[in-house]
């Protein structure tokens, strides 16, 4: 078993490190042949491209696992909602709706009217 990590541990640093080279490469590409046409926008360098990466990486992924996590499962999510009751499931609905644009606008709620 030891054998077997020693020999995987420089393939897992390799495959990083290529995977790093290529997400770098063609976020360069990308952003050189789109932005600067389209919104003058100064060329970037393979750095800068690396550095953008790893930036929305930070803001808009996880460094490894899936997306949201099992927080947001839906195993997890049928299992709340079979613990709600009718009520708190109605006052769900209601909530997503309204957060959504499919509710009643802002100070419409339940018999109130919007003060003009």
């Amino acid at each position: 078993m030891r054998r077997r990590v020693l020999f995987l541990a420089p393939l897992a640093i390799g495959g990083v490190l290529l995977f790093m080279a290529v997400g770098g490469f063609v976020v360069q590409q990308l952003w050189n042949w789109l932005l600067p046409p389209l919104f003058g926008w100064p060329a970037l360098t393979f750095w800068q491209a690396l550095g953008l990466l790893a930036l929305c990486r930070i803001l808009f992924g996880r460094f490894g696992g899936r997306g949201f996590g099992p927080r947001f499962s839906r195993r997890h999510m049928a299992a709340r909602w079979e613990r709600m009751s009718p009520e708190e499931r109605e006052r769900f609905r209601q909530g997503l709706a309204g957060r959504c644009g499919f509710g009643p606008p802002t100070g419409e709620r339940k018999g109130t009217a919007v003060p003009e």
